[in-house]
């Protein structure tokens, strides 16, 4: 199976000796010898010719806001509607959750708390067939400041939190996004938020490091991943 992996963002260089960019997080994520991962660096403008050369896509998180002003974010908008629109098996992740919003008219902005991170209980609204192994409640790493405020026409809520009240959704049968951080490890967001200090707050970095050796369902949501593009 070949997923179109859109790249709009990387891991801060600093970091990536950890575990790599996000290719490698997410092949590491997956666990799958079986799925091949197609590179798209979108935030280069490097777009597939045809939303069905892959059998999926799967858009990675970013830096950069959904709504800021860089023209990669627009062909990367186009493309998702386009995808969405054609019913091809999608999942986003923190940006590509907010992406896919964006691209079905809803709002994106900063949220009222600021910045969400460390590991955060998500619960599951709505369980689906491919969530195997089935989990109420999921604990996941969060590295956001913006959030999705409202459902698009049609979507259902799948996940929330007190935080983040649209943390996941389903879009018609055969798309779905999330937004914490299934493919960060506890190693990886430590050192990036060490790097985020002046950025985040001193305290609310420190609460956050101190999350970081909770368990987490990150490799059973790689699972969900690869039985939903099993399923679609």
């Amino acid at each position: 199976m070949r997923i179109g992996l859109l790249i709009v963002g990387h891991v801060a260089p600093a970091s990536t000796h950890i575990a790599g960019d996000y290719p490698e997080l997410f092949s590491g994520l997956l666990r799958r010898p079986d799925i091949e991962l197609v590179r798209y660096d979108i935030d280069e403008s490097r777009l597939p010719a045809s939303v069905t050369e892959c059998d999926g896509w799967l858009v990675s998180p970013s830096r950069c806001s959904v709504y800021d002003e860089h023209p990669w974010i627009a062909e990367a908008q186009r493309l998702v509607r386009e995808i969405l629109e054609a019913e091809q098996p999608y999942v986003g992740i923190c940006f590509g959750h907010q992406l896919a919003a964006q691209a079905m008219g809803v709002t994106v902005t900063r949220a009222a708390r600021g910045w969400e991170v460390g590991v955060q209980d998500y619960e599951i609204v709505d369980p689906q067939p491919w969530m195997q192994p089935l989990h109420s409640t999921i604990s996941l790493i969060a590295s956001h400041e913006d959030q999705v405020t409202a459902l698009p026409t049609g979507a259902t809520l799948l996940a929330r939190s007190p935080a983040c009240p649209i943390a996941g959704m389903k879009l018609g049968d055969r798309a779905w996004t999330l937004q914490p951080h299934p493919e960060f490890t506890p190693e990886l967001a430590d050192h990036l938020l060490a790097q985020r200090i002046e950025l985040i707050g001193a305290e609310k970095v420190a609460r956050a490091r101190s999350t970081l050796g909770r368990p987490l369902n990150r490799l059973d949501v790689g699972r969900w991943i690869g039985s939903f593009f099993d399923h679609a």
